[in-house]
This record gives structure tokens, sequence and C-alpha cells, in this order.
């Protein structure tokens, strides 16, 4: 099968989880000889190169141009209310336009290149995959990763909606990443007959805490004053609203009375680094909680799973949560939000002999404060949890097992009648 991904981020510009899911699963395609070509995002500078071959993959990355000095003259007002965001906006429509003619001039028409399926991931790269599907007639697989409304908790621009509606419409096939999110599609009027389901994954050997050496724990625990006898408490993610990262914090003094040594640290960048600060300075809990507001490289990050004792993860939307599987796969128990939107809640077995962590509801400090004991109150428990945690993920969610599920879906639209 020849594939063409439109995909926001890839390596190595990655922001978030869906970088990591598109470079790890186009690999995979790669090694079960399919032929993939993606069309990515250069970076601000436009220092990448516009086309090579990485990892045995055909990536291209068209070079920015400026067009936000026109677009207030022809969008939506509510993306002229973005300000600054505005620019993002007329990137994304560069790079969409740009990919998808380069595609369909360059590749199909004057290299002659033969492709039999188009993949698009998220409304920031079907703006021009739904373009190429005009042109070309190529089947188009939408995977639906987050929505707009779901991101802003309801809000959110209504231009973007319907950017993530059209390629609902025009797709041959949606992909969402939960049964959660299944529902949410649904409810939004996406086709229900087109929605199928496929998790991401996570690599064990690689998120494997025999990994990690004794000394790169100790380095850890120690950048940030975590006592021998102290238990370490892990948040790892975007520091926005949907992540509940504030109800964390809250969470603290009902842990303290249970558990008193005990440091709380919290690791990435958002808009919600000031706030969080603040609270922890209000509520007197500067000696408790620990900041490193940093995208810190996978390496690292992996290292800070195995430094940890509990991965606490209390979203109030999470279609999927990468982390929790990573989490798992490095034999930590996870605490997981598990109201409203939550893939975690299929991730994450609460009870019974797999259990490996805590269902809580975010909106509730107490009832995190509840999950977190409870994943610490005996270290054989805790150890057990984290030994069925990664049980889970080599038997449902490596990538190999993922990249062929997802391969057999896109056969299904290649050939119906089987």
């Amino acid at each position: 099968m020849k594939i063409a991904v439109f995909v926001y981020e890839y390596p190595p510009k990655i922001v978030g989880g869906l970088g990591t899911y598109a470079a790890e699963i186009t690999r995979k395609f790669v090694l079960m000889d399919h032929d993939v070509t993606v069309f990515t995002m250069n970076d601000d500078q436009g220092s990448l190169p516009t086309r090579e071959i990485w990892r045995g993959i055909e990536v291209h990355r068209p070079l920015h141009i400026d067009i936000s000095d026109s677009l207030p003259d022809v969008i939506a007002e509510d993306i002229r209310k973005w300000g600054r965001g505005l620019h993002l906006f007329g990137k994304l429509m560069v790079y969409n336009y740009l990919s998808a003619a380069q595609l369909i001039n360059q590749l199909i028409k004057k290299e002659e290149m033969k492709y039999d399926i188009i993949i698009a991931h998220d409304w920031l790269s079907v703006m021009g995959s739904v373009t190429v599907k005009r042109e070309t007639n190529l089947p188009l697989v939408f995977h639906v990763h987050s929505t707009e409304k779901g991101r802003t908790l309801g809000g959110g621009s209504s231009v973007v909606s319907n950017i993530e509606s059209r390629g609902g419409q025009m797709a041959d096939l949606i992909v969402t990443v939960s049964y959660a999110m299944k529902d949410e599609l649904i409810q939004l009027g996406f086709p229900k007959e087109k929605i199928q389901v496929c998790y991401n994954g996570v690599d064990p050997q690689k998120y494997k805490l025999d990994n990690v050496s004794k000394e790169q724990i100790k380095k850890i625990r120690q950048k940030h004053d975590v006592k021998d006898d102290e238990y370490m408490l892990l948040f790892l993610g975007r520091l926005v609203a949907i992540k509940g990262v504030d109800k964390l914090i809250m969470s603290l003094p009902h842990i303290k009375a249970k558990i008193p040594k005990i440091k709380l640290v919290i690791v990435g960048v958002g808009d919600q680094q000031e706030y969080l600060t603040n609270l922890t300075r209000t509520m007197k809990l500067e000696s408790y909680v620990r900041f490193c507001f940093d995208f810190v490289p996978e390496e690292e990050r992996i290292a800070y799973y195995a430094a940890c004792d509990v991965a606490v993860f209390p979203s109030y939307y999470e279609p999927f949560g990468i982390v929790a599987l990573e989490a798992m796969s490095m034999e930590k128990p996870v605490v997981v939000g598990a109201s409203g939107v939550s893939g975690m809640r299929e991730i994450v077995v609460c009870c019974g002999e797999e259990q490996c962590g805590f269902h809580i509801d975010p909106n509730n400090p107490t009832d995190i404060a509840w999950g977190v004991v409870s994943s610490l109150e005996n270290p054989e428990k805790t150890r057990w949890l984290g030994k069925n945690g990664r049980k889970r993920v080599l038997a449902e969610f490596t990538w190999t097992r993922i990249a062929e599920k997802t391969i057999e879906l896109y056969q299904k639209i290649l050939n119906p009648k089987q």
C-alpha cells in the first residue's frame, strides 16, 4: 500500500502526543512493507529539509510564507479574534495547500507516483487532504484525536469545528482513539457508519523500567528535592485547563493527611504555568510541589516515569491519554480522570485481578487524593498495580499491534467487498 500522510507535527518537530503517534505508526507501516510519504510543517525558521528520507519515510515540509496581512479580509470573525494566533492559522493554511499542491502537481502528475490512500490527522491537516481527495478521487481516512468542542470544554472556534465536520463528511473512513471519542463524534454529528476505533500504542522496549539506571532515578529525584523516604507523584503533560492539574494541587492537603512524606512533580508547559505557581503559593504548598516548566526529551521523560511512585493524570477531557500507557509500561500505578470523554477510562483497569490503577472524578480533589492514597497504601500493592499495567501494555497496546489493526481498517475501504 502506498500511503500519503498529512500530519501537523512530525520529527524532529514534535509538540505533543500526535507527533509521537505519527512517528511510531508510520515507522511500523514501513516495517510492514508499506510505502509512506509524510507532509508536515517546517519549523519557524524554515531550517528543516523540504524533502528528505527519514527512517525509510519520504518527508515533505513546505517553506512557510506569511499571509497573515491578507487573512482578516477573507476569514471569519472568530478567527480574526485569535490575535497573535492569526499567524498560526495562516501558517496552517499555507502548509495544507502547499502540501496538497506538492502531492497533486509534483508527485502524482509530474513524477507519476501512484498512491492508494490519503491519511489526515486532526483539523490541522485535513484542509489539504480534502483538496487532494477532490482532485484525485483517492480514498481519505480522517484520524480524529480530539475535537475543538472537547479541547475547549464546549467553546472554541466555530471555524475549526466546521473544518472538523467537513473532514468527517468528506472522509471515506473516520478513525478515532477511543469509544468515548466515538460517542462524542456521533453527538457532534459525524457520520456514525464511518467511525472506527483504534487505540494508540507505546514502545514497551523503550518504555521499560530496567532501561533506567539507579543513578538516573536518583538524579531526577534529587533535582526536585525528593528525599529517599518520600513518595514522588508525577504529572507529565501540557499545562492547560483540561488537564486538571489545579485540582491535583488542591488534592495535596488531603493526601498529606494520610501520607505526610510526599512530593508532587509537575512537568510540562502551557498557559496555566503562572496560575499553578500562584495556586501553590496561595495554598502554602511550595515545599510539596516542584515544577519543571519545560518540554523534556523522551529519554528524560522515561527517567521521570522511572523515578516516580505513582503517575496522576486528572484530565477533564482526554480522548486517549498516551501518558497513561507510558507510565503503565514503566510499571507505575496510574490515577486517571474518568468522567466525560476519557480514553484513559478504557486504558486503565480499575478493579479485579488485572487492576493497574484507579479511576477518579477530576473535579473532586478528595477523590483524586483517594486514588493516590489507595495506590500507595502498601508497597506490595503498588508493585502489583505496576506489574499489571505493563502486562496490559504488552498484551494490548504495542505499536506493532496498533499498526496491524490500523492497516486492516485501511484495507477495508480499499477492498470493501472483502
